[in-house]
């Protein structure tokens, strides 16, 4: 699979939602998806932890990226889309970036199932998401 970053940045420009949010495609293999969020005071809940929706926002957009892989790098596939996801929040972010890793943990023609694990900079395990997605049928 001939992985080119830069155009999946470009594709991805248009989830306006996660770009505004300040999310960061940082690596994309075919094992691994990373993608970052510094976390500024936009960020933050009325209790002055980092909002969850900013948390799913992030793991939303790491489970995407990996997801549509294969139409970003030329397969003859329909888009990926969301079916369901699963959040839980494990623990408070008390560093500075959050950083979400997907891996891959089951890939159909039309299914695929996906774990995004989101840490902090300082290494504290702050979510784990899990995403079902479903790819559309070209037409």
């Amino acid at each position: 699979m001939d992985i080119d970053l830069e155009k999946i940045r470009a594709f991805f420009t248009k989830d306006r939602f996660a770009t505004n949010a300040g999310i960061v495609i940082d690596a994309v293999s075919e094992e691994m998806v990373q993608c970052t969020l510094s976390i500024t005071a936009e960020h933050m809940n009325a209790g002055g932890g980092v909002q969850g929706g900013a948390i799913f926002t992030l793991a939303d957009l790491a489970f995407a990226v990996h997801s549509n892989l294969p139409l970003l790098c030329g397969e003859k596939v329909g888009i990926t889309v969301g079916q369901s996801s699963s959040i839980s929040y494990l623990g408070a972010a008390k560093g500075q970036k959050l950083i979400a890793r997907s891996t891959c943990l089951s890939r159909g023609r039309s299914v695929s199932v996906f774990r995004v694990e989101i840490h902090d900079d300082l290494g504290n395990f702050v979510a784990d998401m899990r995403g079902n997605g479903f790819t559309k049928a070209l037409r």
